[in-house]
């Protein structure tokens, strides 16, 4: 069987179900598991974001989606020598990966009709349903039920020691800094798993731009700064942005020192395995005196 992985979550679902020869082509994105990085890519974004501000970045996707222009491309000839079986891709968000009718579009080039395995998961079940999905579609339907176990158990043990600790920390995740924007889809279901209140995002829904006095007046104990795209140390560079807004020093998450910058596209941003460990990760954070910390420093950093 021949993949492409047109979605970085669903390349860390083809490994994880022990696919990794037979993934073919995958984006640009794709950085995890290493083996994924030596791929043919058969996608790549239209937008260089290492040389552009958080304004910038948000100004250019904002005027590309509105014109209804796309934000990433399929190298068709790439995509010919791939020959794919099963293409996966998405249907959640045109911002994370290329368009599900682009997909489609392309796949029309191809001398065999490939099977196409669109996921859009908003929580964490979707994810594991996927999981499930992924393996039923590729002959690994034992394999996948073997995962989704092992991460259900990984769930469950961090809701039931979340369940046993009294305090519940009011937590604000910010997945964009300027604008302002917090994160939605699962990240508020894993904030409540984590033993959290999360009064920002919404659950199950996209994430959205927000005002900052919302933030201010919601005083947040906990601040988790998970930027989609970005890593520790460019996310604590655009964090600077956030110290010079209005009553940023009076929250009470900045006064108490607990705000911190996580690998958000690693375990925030990306519907895959990896989610479950930034529900683990968010535990630690929310709960240091209930989780032990064994994070490495690439994964959760305390900035202030």
């Amino acid at each position: 069987m021949r993949i492409c992985s047109l979605l970085p979550g669903a390349t860390e679902i083809a490994f994880a179900l022990g696919l990794g020869d037979e993934v073919v082509g995958v984006t640009h994105e794709c950085d995890h598991p290493a083996e994924a990085r030596h791929k043919p890519v058969v996608v790549r974004s239209l937008i260089d974001s290492n040389r552009m501000t958080s304004i910038e970045i948000d100004r250019w996707v904002s005027e590309r989606l509105r014109n209804k222009q796309g934000l990433y491309i399929i190298d068709e000839e790439r995509l010919r020598e791939a020959a794919p079986d099963v293409i996966l891709t998405q249907g959640l968000c045109d911002v994370c990966a290329i368009d599900y009718n682009e997909v489609v579009k392309a796949s029309a080039i191809l001398a065999s009709k490939p099977k196409i395995v669109s996921l859009t998961p908003n929580c964490l079940t979707d994810v594991l349903s996927d999981v499930a999905r992924v393996g039923e579609a590729t002959g690994q339907g034992h394999k996948a039920e073997q995962v989704v176990r092992d991460l259900e158990q990984r769930i469950s043990a961090v809701r039931e020691r979340a369940a046993r600790l009294s305090a519940r920390p009011r937590v604000a995740c910010l997945e964009w800094f300027d604008p302002i924007y917090a994160a939605g889809h699962w990240v508020p279901e894993m904030v409540e798993l984590a033993g959290g209140q999360d009064g920002f995002g919404r659950k199950g829904e996209p994430s959205e731009k927000i005002d900052w006095k919302k933030v201010v007046e919601g005083a947040p104990d906990v601040i988790v700064l998970m930027p989609c795209g970005f890593d520790i140390k460019r996310t604590a560079k655009e964090a600077t942005t956030l110290e010079q807004l209005e009553g940023w020093h009076d929250l009470p998450a900045v006064k108490a020192g607990r705000v911190f910058a996580v690998n958000g596209h690693a375990f925030f941003s990306r519907p895959g395995p990896r989610l479950i460990d930034g529900l683990e990760i968010l535990a630690e954070i929310i709960h240091s005196e209930g989780f032990s910390r064994h994070r490495a420093s690439d994964s959760v950093q305390r900035i202030l």
